[in-house]
């Protein structure tokens, strides 16, 4: 009998061509493709199967709960078939990636994970923004802006506290209360970059403060899906647009 598997595969931060070679391998094996919200429809033109289905969620819309999702996948391994489970940006970050495939290997399903690039240290690169550059920041933190309980991590105040880079995914609702916690810690005029639908043609970056970017955000309209970068590392950005500009005179 033909064992069925199922593979997790990173999409990649939104723009096609950052997915990894591996992963359209992967797509192109497929017999279901189980796809997320922040999945380019582009990607699925490399399954050749017509078993495309949509399980992301949008703006607390569900398509599937995560059980049915789980369910689905065990249902179409145990048939035999090859199913890959297609998620923005990696899937082992903050993708629930694991999850699924603990839950399919319980049902003895074998299991793989194809990396994807993701999105906290690729959509400030696509904007020059290092998440780490020598000189101003030792690390970084990449937290979620809310928790399983739709409340804001309490790393975020440890975070605040140091000097790392901070990068916050899923945030945006919780803006203020974020940008209270580096106030706090006397913070206001660390440096603070929002980008929205990074690395796609649809992406806006708005720049500012601790101090300011929250004004900057409502002037640009600037929502989720959206990545908060906090940091000295933010100013590289301006430092290369300054240097391009003194060559181009």
């Amino acid at each position: 009998m033909h064992r069925g598997k199922l593979t997790v595969v990173g999409a990649g931060p939104g723009d096609v061509d950052l997915i990894t070679l591996k992963g359209v391998k992967v797509l192109q094996s497929a017999d279901v493709v189980l796809y997320d919200a922040l999945v380019s429809p582009e990607l699925l033109e490399y399954a050749p199967t017509d078993e495309k289905i949509f399980v992301g969620k949008r703006k607390g819309c569900y398509s599937y709960q995560q059980e049915q999702i789980n369910d689905l996948i065990v249902e179409r391994a145990t048939q035999g078939l090859q199913v890959v489970r297609l998620k923005g940006g990696d899937p082992f970050v903050f993708g629930r990636g694991a999850e699924e495939m603990e839950h399919a290997a319980k049902y003895g399903v074998e299991v793989a994970v194809v990396p994807g690039i993701s999105s906290c240290v690729s959509v400030p690169a696509s904007q020059n923004i290092p998440v780490t550059k020598r000189g101003a920041t030792e690390s970084f933190w990449v937290i979620t802006g809310t928790t399983k309980e739709h409340k804001l991590s309490n790393d975020v105040t440890l975070a605040a506290k140091s000097n790392a880079t901070v990068i916050i995914l899923m945030g945006m609702s919780k803006l203020e209360e974020i940008m209270g916690l580096f106030k706090d810690e006397g913070k206001e005029n660390i440096p603070v970059a929002i980008i929205q639908n990074g690395t796609t043609e649809n992406e806006k970056i708005g720049i500012g403060t601790v101090a300011s970017i929250e004004n900057k955000a409502r002037e640009q309209q600037l929502s989720n899906p959206a990545i908060i970068v906090i940091g000295e590392v933010v100013n590289h950005r301006q430092i290369i647009l300054d240097i391009q500009n003194e060559y181009q005179h």
